[in-house]
């Protein structure tokens, strides 16, 4: 990827993303069932929490997610299931959230039927190679939501391993331009835009104005 069209290059092209050329490489066993198990599957993850307080964090996320999309994903439906999908493929995998919505701006602008010049396709711009790799072939299968972030999540997360930890090094190998600054830098600003503090709503007052401290005691 050229570095003027790091983040512009969907633009340029009339809306087609332009995204670089991952390589076709041996894949661990525990990675190629997790993006078979993607294939198979069709609806939207449903996330579970252990308490309300996890619950309520997730909802918060949620929410500022939600206002910080609406323009690229007018419909609510649409948007929910998306970031519901994204918050749960990026902690299958072990991921930063932001980091990968910042990776989905920069590979597809958010652009479900996206394609590169190189035939990359979807959100995370999977290569049509992988659906040979682990299933029938079908590079259709990369349009469908889940299937794209689960596989683009999962192959983000094996370079990250491949490279020991080195997010730069991952990312240049993600996007096929390996070594090289300007995507993965594309990819850390546009992550920015997408970091959640998360700040809990403070608790209703009380009904009764004053505390049992402050209450007049009997005489």
């Amino acid at each position: 990827m050229q570095p003027a069209a790091a983040g512009l290059g969907w633009l340029l092209l009339g809306g087609r993303a332009h995204a670089g050329g991952q390589l076709e490489e041996p894949l661990a066993d525990s990675v190629r069932t997790a993006l078979t198990s993607a294939v198979a599957n069709s609806a939207p993850p449903v996330p579970v929490f252990h308490d309300t307080d996890a619950r309520l964090k997730y909802l918060r996320w949620l929410g500022a997610m939600s206002g910080r999309l609406r323009r690229r994903q007018p419909d609510w439906t649409e948007r929910k299931e998306f970031l519901q999908t994204v918050w749960y493929e990026t902690r299958r995998a072990g991921l930063d959230t932001a980091l990968v919505l910042g990776l989905i701006q920069v590979e597809s602008a958010f652009r479900k039927f996206a394609v590169s010049p190189v035939g990359a396709r979807g959100y995370m711009q999977g290569m049509p190679f992988w659906t040979r790799v682990i299933g029938d072939g079908d590079a259709g299968r990369l349009f469908h939501m889940q299937t794209n972030l689960r596989f683009g999540c999962v192959i983000l997360r094996h370079y990250i391993d491949r490279e020991r930890g080195d997010l730069f090094m991952a990312l240049g190998r993600y996007n096929g331009s390996r070594g090289r600054p300007p995507y993965p830098n594309a990819v850390f600003g546009a992550a920015r835009t997408w970091a959640f503090e998360d700040v809990p709503l403070p608790p209703a007052p009380s009904s009764d104005p004053l505390r049992p401290a402050d209450r007049p005691q009997p005489s």
